[in-house]
């Protein structure tokens, strides 16, 4: 209704067409003079009597508010027209897509590819991966985790490294460009690191290949991208590094963080036994090289407590996500990888000493919603 009382007046009937992104035809001459008076010659009204003008006035606003809300009622289911061909367009695109996700459940980067699939309701199935032999991806040269498999059609696609299968699976449910030729945006490129071992990188990973309107009709503006963009490069190369830290920053913290991998994990009843306690020692010893590598304090809660109300400040208060009003990439990248350390103390302190739980809980149900 109160959209409606906004274009109540003559000028309302353009504003309702404009909305809709149609040109506003021009209006009768005898709603406008009767509203406006003899703008430019003398009208009618100008010249009838005092209680004839007053009549011709209240019949013209009625019509003008009649005219109003019919044209905000028309924008109004054009746009919801609009929203159910957008998402039909986007359900038939994932139903051409065959989805397999091989993962480490408790990989925050695996964790960040299925906050985007249940986010974006795309049917997938998961194979976990024994962390130890790895049998589950032999058929791949490339051995880390997360690897989604594609089949769209007669093509199989293989995407590797979490940001490139969430950048080209929504190139694709925006663009509808085959898969085949998108994941060719985002090509391989092997290099030494400063151990002197090979890693593999991936050109335009945070880059959504859309033309100027899809970027335009996604975004709304450049600053938009541009902030998504930073933020999903800043839960990688920061976020996702104070995740170990926190949760083998002691013994027991390290012991409970691998008894919930064990059960949680692809582990036969040997491997799981000694997973959880050496593994458990060994992590917590490995923290400590990973604290100084990171250059992070002494207490590397502060370092995860800053982290997350940073996020939360960048969020601000006027918009309940990142992305306006439902998540965009940036929300579900942070939300995923912090999301591995739910039911750690490291969760909970998290949640405890900073902003960020109201936000955390907002993504989580917007997620819930999405995937029902």
């Amino acid at each position: 209704m109160a959209q409606a009382a906004r274009v109540l007046w003559p000028g309302g009937r353009a504003l309702a067409w404009r909305l809709c992104g149609i040109p506003a035809p021009g209006l009768p001459v005898h709603s406008r003079a009767g509203v406006a008076g003899a703008a430019g010659g003398r009208s009618p009204a100008a010249i009838a009597p005092n209680g004839s003008r007053r009549l011709l006035g209240a019949a013209a606003l009625a019509l003008g508010g009649a005219v109003g809300l019919y044209y905000t009622a028309r924008c109004h289911l054009r746009s919801q027209d609009l929203r159910a061909e957008r998402s039909a367009a986007q359900l038939s695109l994932s139903d051409h897509l065959q989805l397999t996700l091989y993962q480490y459940k408790t990989c925050p980067f695996c964790s960040k590819v299925r906050a985007f699939l249940d986010f974006h309701a795309l049917p997938y199935q998961v194979v976990e991966v024994n962390p130890v032999r790895r049998a589950e991806i032999k058929f791949s040269s490339y051995r880390k985790v997360p690897i989604l498999l594609a089949q769209e059609g007669e093509s199989l696609q293989q995407l590797n490294d979490s940001s490139v299968i969430i950048s080209a699976l929504k190139t694709y449910l925006v663009s509808g460009q085959p898969l085949e030729v998108i994941i060719t945006y985002y090509p391989p490129m092997k290099s030494l690191n400063d151990q002197g071992k090979e890693v593999t990188e991936f050109c335009n990973k945070y880059w959504l290949m859309l033309d100027e309107k899809e970027a335009q009709q996604m975004y709304g503006g450049k600053e938009a991208r541009t902030e998504e963009m930073k933020w999903r490069q800043w839960a990688d190369d920061w976020l996702v590094h104070l995740i170990s830290p926190n949760v083998y920053r002691t013994p027991t913290e390290a012991l409970a963080s691998f008894d919930y991998i064990v059960r949680e994990g692809k582990f036969g009843a040997v491997e799981g036994a000694v997973a959880k306690y050496l593994g458990a020692a060994a992590m917590y010893l490995i923290s400590k090289r990973l604290k100084s590598r990171h250059h992070l304090q002494d207490d590397v809660r502060k370092d995860l407590y800053e982290a997350a109300n940073k996020w939360v400040a960048a969020v601000g208060k006027d918009r309940p996500f990142m992305g306006g009003q439902k998540p965009n990439l940036a929300d579900l990248a942070v939300y995923g990888v912090l999301r591995v350390m739910e039911g750690l103390e490291a969760f909970d302190d998290l949640m405890r000493h900073t902003r960020i739980e109201p936000w955390y809980l907002r993504v989580e149900k917007a997620i819930a919603e999405a995937s029902q």
